[in-house]
């Protein structure tokens, strides 16, 4: 009686007999007021109609009726039993359906879905569960590829000061304090490695902080290419910085924003040689500021343009760590345009043409 299907079936064969009731309850009342039988008033009455049409009343009132009330209660039974039996199993197979693809997550199988059919609500379910398995299955696949990417990237500083370490032990290298920086050094890159990590999970999990105020988004902008100068200046790159039109405030987190700025600058000046220029330009489009940063540097391939938000992912695979950082700086530019309501985008005409990156956040909270 648990069962779902069985309580369909009882619930439809019981309102058919109940409908039923009414015609037993009818030849019940005309039995118990001795309506079968003609009474001798009916009969004075129908006296004036030939004989043959009174015996036809008198066969209609005593076999008539009674053959057809039990003509309907079989039937009527047996139509609403199978009936019963087929609304039931119609109604209950996409949760049957439902309950074993459920089941299939059990054994790490996310790529079930289910088909969409049945009434409303069943296929308001159905759409459910296909959106969560969805979900689920892209949260897993994002967590195996971030597991595979960290180890990935962690394992070249950590054998690099195994390796250091192991050749001072074996007085390979002297203990000096040129190879104690070298060490140190990887140490940092590593810190950054898991700061930068931190922060993306955070971001991916949509619980990243942010701090809103009302920035001034073009004193940001003049103070980030001022602060690239020197780098700049020594990598013998043009930097220079333009304030396009009225500027107005925002509410963002400006620390997010700095780093974002910083990102997308360092990035331009790691892909862009001697002799070239970056433009960092902002201005109001609509109703909102799209930040720019334009190099001549080495440009991208559509392919590379459809990657270069991944994670640890390097235009240039022959850049080091060191030379190249950590390939998570576009990915958490990404996370934090997205966690102010912005987004950022990237076009090149192709290699060695330069790149642009846009940066779009909304005027409004």
């Amino acid at each position: 009686m648990n069962r779902l299907q069985t309580r369909f079936i009882l619930a439809f064969v019981s309102v058919i007999f109940l409908v039923m009731l009414i015609p037993l309850t009818f030849s019940a009342l005309m039995r118990t007021f001795n309506l079968v039988e003609p009474t001798p008033e009916l009969i004075a009455a129908l006296e004036t109609l030939p004989a043959e049409t009174v015996a036809q009343f008198q066969l209609f009132f005593r076999e008539f009726i009674p053959r057809q009330i039990a003509i309907f209660i079989i039937g009527g039974g047996t139509v609403g039993l199978v009936m019963g039996i087929f609304l039931a199993r119609s109604l209950v197979r996409p949760l049957d359906k439902l309950a074993a693809a459920a089941r299939s997550f059990g054994s790490r199988n996310l790529s079930q879905r289910v088909q969409v059919s049945g009434s409303e609500e069943i296929v308001a379910l159905a759409d459910a569960f296909n959106e969560m398995a969805g979900r689920l299955e892209e949260a897993e696949t994002l967590r195996r590829n971030l597991l595979a990417d960290v180890a990935h990237e962690l394992r070249t500083p950590v054998t690099v000061i195994q390796g250091n370490l192991r050749a001072i032990l074996d007085d390979v290298y002297p203990l000096e304090k040129e190879e104690v920086a070298r060490l140190y050094e990887q140490t940092r890159l590593l810190t950054r490695l898991i700061d930068d990590l931190r922060e993306l999970a955070q971001a991916e999990a949509s619980q990243l902080s942010l701090n809103m105020a009302t920035v001034d988004v073009a004193t940001l902008v003049k103070e980030t290419a001022v602060a690239f100068q020197p780098i700049a200046q020594t990598q013998e790159v043009e930097l220079h910085a333009e304030l396009l039109g009225h500027l107005p405030p925002i509410q963002a987190d400006e620390a997010r924003l700095r780093q974002s700025l910083h990102n997308l600058v360092g990035n331009a000046l790691r892909h862009t040689p001697a002799g070239g220029h970056i433009l960092l330009a902002v201005e109001q489009v609509n109703e909102v500021l799209e930040i720019r940063v334009q190099d001549s540097g080495s440009g991208m391939t559509p392919e590379q343009i459809s990657h270069v938000f991944d994670r640890f992912y390097r235009a240039d695979p022959s850049r080091s760590r060191e030379s190249g950082g950590t390939g998570l700086g576009l990915a958490i530019v990404r996370a934090i345009a997205k966690a102010h309501g912005g987004e950022v985008t990237a076009v090149s005409p192709g290699l060695n043409q330069g790149s642009s990156f846009t940066l779009t956040l909304p005027l409004s909270a």
